[in-house]
């Protein structure tokens, strides 16, 4: 009889006991796939007694996570903690240690560690599995490091944050305010009760972090990333945006340019003509360009118990199946020196929203501060008349670099006759 993996979880929330779940449901299709049974025979959670719905007697218990990782009957470690630091890395850095492969989701983690732990799983020898740490059922991870993997990748970007999409999503289609979607998404238990996460960018910009250092082959540099979230954007914008031709997303983007490597995350205007626009709700999609693959663009459910532990479980069969590649696609020693580039050198199409007093030569006078700065307008968009009232003024920019673009937004927002701190959102040509 061929022995099984015996897989210990660390972590028994939405996503752990779905793993358990799938494991257990497809028990036969699993063990044919990978040639073995795959079998969860230990657990780690904060609370014993909570109701998961799913049954865990008969499976061994540990209160401290990291005891799980030396249980000598445990040969995969699956960590679903979560958080950057504290227990979760303890656990990955003990499994590492005790000579254990380590599946997570951990998409903050990795962001921020990865780097370090990539190497300490390379000396160790074991594999370092993450398709689940990002987009959650869409097996982005190994398209990068494998399927495109004889392509020199230019450009990967997408909708990495379903909350922030279903936000927009939402907006958009019921022209609500922001802050009454979120509310909504909070009750539906799409958005979390501290949603800063999510809503300011930080979800996203660890995602685009494993990302880039896949696809370009370099280390995982999250301090690099640029990262604004979607508080600012209202309803009004997406109004303008629609008539304008685009949809605002919550993009994440990291792409070669000549000052090395650009990752950012924030609003984007996306042309209405492009796949990526009409990815809606609680949906995500990556968009990965190659040198001769051209663009390949994924779509489906980011986050949630089946999606996520989807992928989790793909990463066991591999490590059944004793299928291993380097944790970030090459070995940590040739991994690139491509240098960050700095948001200041982005060069890039602008929409510009000023709320402004109705009255004879303010356009005249934003104007030429946009000519101070080398900024060419390419559209200009005003509804009716208010005289002395305030009104909304949505300009469109030719392309221009990003210093000169942010140097204009400060002293346009000084002006006398500019009510309120202007609107900036960047137009993408996808």
């Amino acid at each position: 009889m061929v022995r099984p993996l015996n897989i210990g979880i660390a972590g028994l929330g939405t996503v752990g006991a779905g793993v358990l779940k799938l494991v257990r449901a497809n028990h036969d299709q699993l063990a044919a796939r990978a040639g073995r049974p795959i079998v969860v025979t230990a657990v780690s959670a904060r609370e014993r007694d909570k109701d998961r719905g799913v049954p865990i007697s008969g499976l061994r218990w540990y209160d401290n996570a990291a005891a799980l990782a030396a249980d000598p009957n445990v040969d995969v470690v699956v960590e679903l903690i979560g958080g950057s630091d504290g227990l979760a890395k303890a656990l990955v850095e003990e499994a590492i240690a005790q000579g254990k492969p380590v599946v997570t989701a951990n998409k903050a983690l990795l962001a921020v560690h990865g780097s370090a732990l990539a190497q300490a799983a390379e000396k160790a020898g074991v594999p370092l599995a993450f398709e689940a740490a990002v987009a959650g059922g869409i097996p982005v991870i190994k398209a990068l490091r494998e399927g495109l993997a004889a392509n020199r990748i230019e450009r990967v970007y997408g909708i990495l944050n379903g909350t922030c999409n279903y936000i927009l999503t939402t907006m958009r289609e019921r022209g609500r305010e922001f802050a009454d979607v979120l509310a909504e998404a909070q009750k539906l238990g799409y958005a979390e009760a501290d949603p800063s996460f999510d809503i300011d960018g930080i979800d996203a910009a660890h995602k685009l972090a494993i990302l880039a250092a896949l696809a370009f082959a370099r280390p995982v540099d999250f301090a690099s990333v640029h990262v604004e979230g979607i508080r600012a954007v209202s309803a009004l914008d997406i109004a303008y945006a629609n008539e304008l031709g685009f949809r605002i997303k919550l993009l994440g983007i990291a792409r070669r340019t000549p000052d090395g490597i650009e990752q950012r995350v924030h609003p984007c205007m996306v042309p209405l003509g492009t796949p990526i626009a009409h990815v809606e709700g609680v949906f995500n999609a990556v968009a990965i360009e190659g040198d001769f693959v051209g663009r390949v663009v994924l779509e489906g459910r980011g986050a949630g118990a089946g999606p996520t532990a989807s992928a989790v479980v793909a990463d066991l069969i591999d490590i059944a199946r004793g299928r291993t590649t380097p944790v970030f696609g090459v070995p940590q020693a040739q991994l690139s020196g491509i240098p960050a580039a700095p948001i200041s050198r982005h060069r890039g199409a602008y929409y510009i929203r000023l709320m402004v007093v109705d009255k004879p030569g303010v356009i005249a006078e934003v104007a030429a501060v946009l000519r101070d700065h080398a900024v060419s307008m390419e559209s200009m968009l005003q509804r009716g008349r208010a005289p002395g009232e305030a009104v909304p003024v949505v300009l469109t920019t030719h392309e221009t670099e990003e210093a000169g673009m942010r140097a204009a937004m400060e002293r346009i927002g000084a002006l006398d006759v500019v009510l309120e701190p202007p609107v900036m959102i960047r137009i993408e040509a996808l």
